[in-house]
């Protein structure tokens, strides 16, 4: 049986967006204690004057006592904290940073990851994810063991070092300035609404009205009933049967966390986040007549280049994980940059994934438009030509994880995959290969023993195939 010392002297590794482990394993209060340490020692380093950071949960397993461990530490180390009243969604925690004047924003998350995971998300004083050079610079002082004596919770409250506000009200407010909530209104459009138990539970009924959503999942439950809160198709089965018989317009999804968005349409169908960021290109671009770059991560549409050619619209791809796409909007002069897991922002609201305003802004679309999702997804084939994607999740061992990277890098990729010849190879993220009209990506999760196996191909069953023959070719799982 391991002590707790050496647990708590585990590697810590921040993946795509923050730390995450196993709760018990890698993420003990020791750990906790030391990513906060070291984000301290950052800020010190990068700030000037007084400190303040906004501080946020989720609904996962032990996530306030996770979130007032965090906020004694900042404390003891002279920071002031803005503490989340209750759980909250990530994308409010960024506002607040931003909002508020802090340095920075800490959501004690492990968004989509499995029950058994909790994490540690960092966002920057204008309440996009930490950069790559942050999160190095946070790993760098990154210590053995905690350093600090810990007050008691109660005692950093009386001392005003730690200050309660209601994050979550706050950003309600913002997203009712941001929205067109009127046109939803005088539409009349109902929507099924899939908190997956997670942080963005009541959001869309507070916007909309409990008499224009049907909510699912909408009740505190730390295991998540025994599902990871991903709001991928596979998940989102019940949410289809709900849309259907309940005759709603579409069905919304979000994570753990509530900053990414699944999405049916009136049809119970899964509308992926290709689509939904290419009907928000089309939206924001040919209908509110706005400019601005298209950034997407290397496992995203191409749909979305083929949309930038023929609007004139610059598009930029760039490794996955939102820290690479948020630097880009900090920058300005995005419309609209996400990537396929669901993690969308546009112009004109925060540098960060907000899957509760996506949603609702597509729903806005739907209502000015006057079309069902279905048909509004029609329209873009008829206009761009069909793309269909598709996913596979290879749950295995880091041994026959690291024994496909090391042929993948040995052989330079696959020569040919479903019949088709690879004509070229990218790989600034994963091993991605171009055929032309169609493309495979194999890449290894940041987080997890899993390789994640994605294709794009002009037909649905084109697209399955590339990923069953590239599962074949590289026998995946027989070292599980």
């Amino acid at each position: 049986m391991q002590s707790t010392a050496f647990t708590s002297m585990k590697p810590i590794k921040f993946g795509t967006d923050g730390w995450r482990a196993v709760i018990a394993e890698g993420y003990t209060f020791d750990n906790l204690s030391r990513v906060t340490e070291a984000t301290v020692r950052w800020l010190r380093r990068t700030c000037r004057g007084e400190i303040r950071v906004v501080l946020g949960h989720d609904t996962r397993f032990l996530g306030r006592r996770f979130a007032e461990h965090a906020a004694r530490v900042f404390g003891a180390m002279g920071v002031t904290v803005v503490f989340a009243d209750a759980f909250v969604p990530t994308p409010a925690v960024s506002w607040a940073a931003q909002a508020l004047g802090a340095q920075a924003g800490i959501v004690i998350t492990a968004s989509h990851n499995p029950p058994e995971y909790n994490g540690y998300k960092v966002k920057t004083a204008l309440g996009a994810p930490a950069p790559p050079e942050v999160v190095a610079a946070i790993e760098a002082e990154l210590h053995p063991a905690p350093e600090v004596d810990l007050p008691s919770f109660g005692a950093l409250v009386e001392a005003g070092r730690i200050t309660f506000h209601d994050v979550g009200a706050a950003y309600l407010e913002t997203l009712r300035r941001r929205l067109d909530l009127d046109a939803i209104h005088a539409a009349g459009v109902r929507v099924a609404h899939d908190a997956m138990y997670g942080a963005g539970q009541g959001v869309i009924a507070s916007l909309m009205g409990d008499d224009r959503v049907v909510p699912l999942h909408h009740d505190l439950n730390p295991g998540f009933h025994g599902q990871a809160p991903e709001p991928i198709e596979r998940n989102l089965g019940r949410l289809s049967e709900t849309v259907v018989r309940e005759g709603c317009a579409a069905g919304l999804a979000n994570d753990g966390d509530a900053d990414r968005i699944g999405m049916v349409d009136e049809r119970g169908r899964f509308v992926t986040p290709h689509l939904l960021m290419a009907l928000l290109v089309q939206y924001l671009h040919r209908e509110r007549g706005l400019r601005g770059s298209i950034v997407k991560t290397v496992s995203t549409t191409h749909l979305l280049d083929r949309m930038g050619a023929a609007y004139g619209l610059p598009v930029e791809t760039t490794p996955i994980g939102f820290k690479y796409i948020a630097p880009r909007i900090v920058a300005g002069d995005v419309l609209v940059g996400g990537e396929e897991s669901g993690g969308i922002a546009v112009c004109g609201h925060l540098p960060e994934r907000d899957g509760l305003y996506i949603g609702l802004l597509i729903v806005e679309m739907m209502c000015k438009r006057g079309k069902p999702l279905s048909a509004l997804v029609d329209e873009l084939f008829e206009t761009f030509g069909p793309h269909h994607y598709h996913r596979v999740d290879v749950h295995t061992t880091d041994a026959a994880k690291q024994r496909v990277l090391s042929r993948l890098r040995a052989e330079g990729g696959l020569e040919r995959v479903d019949g088709h010849p690879v004509a070229a190879m990218d790989t600034q993220d994963g091993y991605k290969h171009l055929m032309g009209d169609r493309w495979l990506l194999v890449r290894p999760s940041g987080t997890e023993p899993v390789l994640r196996i994605y294709a794009e191909a002009p037909a649905a069953r084109d697209a399955v195939a590339l990923v069953e023959d590239a599962l074949a070719q590289l026998q995946v799982g027989t070292d599980a």
